[in-house]
């Protein structure tokens, strides 16, 4: 932990003006090292609230205090789209978000409305949690002058200081070019050295120093970062690897459900004699399975990532932090 706050100190570079919004919990790492730790080692001015699912009130501190950076998640973030003034988020400078995957709908429509850009980072509990981030470009020293990009649109940004990166096959383990889609495994000072009492578990991850993430990414030529997805949130369905987070991005932008303040649906993966697995959607909102399938297929949609069964619920399971409780949406999808 000491070692990612160290390594975020140097990607944040943060000035003595600056001050965070702390109100992810401190029980989550992305809460516990960027908005504790972080702040109490490096000096710099935090305010505090219990509670994100209140961004009023979060909003009303911003102006009050007038902070300059706030850390959250994606979930968390869409809140301020209803409940917040753009006055009132004026003196930011900086959002990362991270956690959970950044929808670009959210992140349109939040600069849209609050004319701030939204950046995404990546990380994990066993990373303690900080990997990488997406940062604004640098300002030119003089006007011409070209400057390396420092963000780059649907990554979640280049590696922090001190992380090593390979992509692997994820079956075999046999190393491949960054460039290529794989496993994601890393090194680096910030990475656990195990699950506590759960030898077994920790043989399955660590190896020889390098952490499997269980992420399934590649990196472009200039070393940004992409996460395609969990490998738990990959069906493997007549031999291909179907993405579920792809699948609920199509189906959100096809049927104009983007901006809600809660997450609308999710795909999950269940088992299915013929071809391995099947999908299900779990959906909070009224879908039609036949105009759905219609709509996807007059998109190009492959019929393998076409949902065989729609599961209506009243709302989409969430943990605390935010993220999709992927156990309760697999419970709530057996039950089909």
């Amino acid at each position: 932990m000491v070692g990612n706050v160290s390594q975020f100190r140097q990607l944040l570079d943060a000035r003595k003006t600056d001050a965070i919004l702390g109100s992810l919990p401190f029980f989550h790492t992305f809460g516990s090292t960027v908005t504790l730790w972080y702040p109490l080692a490096e000096g710099v001015r935090i305010v505090t609230y219990p509670n994100p699912l209140e961004p009023a009130k979060c909003a009303a501190l911003i102006e009050q205090y007038k902070l300059t950076f706030l850390l959250a998640t994606p979930t968390f973030l869409r809140l301020y789209l209803r409940k917040a003034e753009p006055e009132q988020l004026r003196t930011l400078r900086l959002i990362i978000v991270g956690a959970e995957k950044l929808p670009l709908d959210l992140a349109s429509h939040f600069e849209e409305r609050f004319h701030k850009k939204v950046f995404e980072g990546y990380g994990l509990t066993e990373t303690a949690p900080v990997v990488s981030v997406n940062l604004p470009d640098p300002e030119p020293r003089e006007p011409g002058e070209h400057v390396q990009p420092s963000s780059r649109l649907g990554s979640v940004g280049r590696l922090a200081p001190g992380i090593a990166a390979e992509i692997r096959e994820p079956e075999s383990n046999r190393k491949l070019s960054l460039y290529d889609t794989g496993m994601l495994w890393l090194r680096g000072p910030n990475i656990f050295e195990g699950y506590l009492h759960d030898p077994k578990r920790t043989a399955e991850v660590l190896h020889d120093g390098w952490l499997k993430t269980g992420d399934i990414a590649r990196f472009d030529e200039d070393g940004f970062l992409y996460i395609e997805g969990r490998l738990s949130r990959f069906s493997k369905i007549g031999g291909e690897m179907v993405p579920h987070e792809a699948i609920e991005q199509k189906i959100i932008d096809l049927l104009e459900l983007s901006g809600r303040d809660e997450r609308p649906l999710a795909i999950v993966g269940v088992q299915d004699e013929a071809k391995g697995e099947a999908l299900v959607l779990l959906s909070a909102v009224d879908i039609d399975l036949t105009e759905l399938r219609k709509k996807l297929q007059e998109a190009g949609v492959p019929n393998l990532w076409i949902p065989k069964q729609i599961q209506r619920i009243e709302a989409i399971p969430v943990l605390a932090s935010g993220k999709l409780d992927l156990k309760k949406c697999q419970e709530r999808a057996a039950e089909t």
